[in-house]
């Protein structure tokens, strides 16, 4: 499946790399990976729902194909991902165009950050908050295993925001990888494919970005989520873990669910694709009307087979 790649200028002049996806006027899905991730962390789910909806997906800055923010300290904010959200939707969507937006993890948070935007709530049709948690990121983590506290924080924070270059994936590498971010149970392929996402983030971004989601504080912006709202989180996710989840569900104005995904991890998407997927789908159906417009496509396909038949019918005739 081939995309449509463009290049997004945000409003700092940082360059955005997105791919589109699907057919032309179908209903639309913009999603938005976390930290240290990329594009490739959603292919699942671009191969399931691009078949019957145009799907937007984009490299967070300094991840994948787009580069490392111009100014290294100020590009590094909750604002340049607001910013940057912001610019994906005016590039890639039509004027009164809506979406369903899916964020995982620090995606979640960019939605989060976002959510005041003129240009967000006019895009917005509902969102999907996934693997993720607005604030306490570093003292709430269950990484480190020690209780709560200034030590355990202190630890975690150090760990995350390590400078030190990932190097080659290795079967060591992949262990850790698994226990900080990944069910006990999954398969070994898809522990491969995260490790290879999350090992070829560059070390400035993986830093920078650390920096923003250890004092990420983005509470009073969850309450600003006017559109419908899913969470969904896995109950072993050590990064961000349910207890986030269950305090956004509380406070969103519209929350349409809370989904625990038993024994999955932090990296739900690649964990448990299919659930990722039909959360996504079920928005888009609710609140986009696909599936109308799949009833509609399907009627239209039937009555143009009916009509071919009875041609081929008279014509033999």
């Amino acid at each position: 499946m081939s995309p449509r790649e463009l290049t997004v200028t945000s409003a700092d002049g940082s360059r955005i790399r997105a791919e589109v996806y699907g057919p032309e006027g179908a209903p639309a899905v913009v999603l938005a990976h976390g930290w240290t991730c990329s594009i490739r962390f959603w292919d699942a789910q671009i191969r399931a729902l691009a078949v019957d909806h145009r799907v937007i997906a984009y490299d967070q800055r300094g991840h994948g194909g787009s580069p490392e923010p111009l100014d290294r300290v100020a590009g590094y904010s909750t604002d340049a991902l607001a910013d940057d959200l912001e610019a994906v939707l005016a590039a890639t969507l039509g004027p009164g165009e809506r979406a369903v937006l899916a964020g995982h993890s620090m995606g979640g948070m960019t939605i989060m950050a976002a959510a005041r935007r003129p240009r967000v709530r006019q895009h917005a049709a509902a969102a999907l908050l996934c693997s993720t948690g607005p604030s306490r990121l570093t003292a709430e983590a269950l990484v480190v295993p020690l209780g709560p506290g200034r030590v355990r924080t202190r630890l975690t924070r150090s760990i995350l925001g390590a400078k030190a270059p990932l190097g080659p994936v290795t079967p060591l590498s992949k262990r850790i990888l698994k226990y900080a971010t990944m069910g006990p149970g999954s398969a070994p392929d898809r522990v491969d494919a995260c490790a290879r996402i999350v090992h070829a983030c560059p070390r400035g971004a993986r830093h920078g970005w650390s920096r923003v989601l250890a004092g990420l504080d983005v509470e009073a912006d969850v309450r600003e989520l006017r559109m419908p709202v899913a969470v969904l989180v896995g109950t072993a996710d050590r990064l961000t873990p349910p207890a986030h989840s269950r305090a956004l569900a509380a406070a969103l104005p519209h929350c349409t669910g809370l989904v625990e995904l038993a024994g999955m991890g932090h990296m739900t998407p690649v964990e448990a694709p299919e659930a990722v997927t039909a959360q996504i789908r079920e928005l888009t159906l609710t609140y986009l009307g696909a599936r109308e417009n799949s009833l509609e496509r399907n009627a239209e396909e039937r009555n143009t087979q009916e009509q071919k038949a009875a041609e081929k019918e008279e014509a033999g005739a």
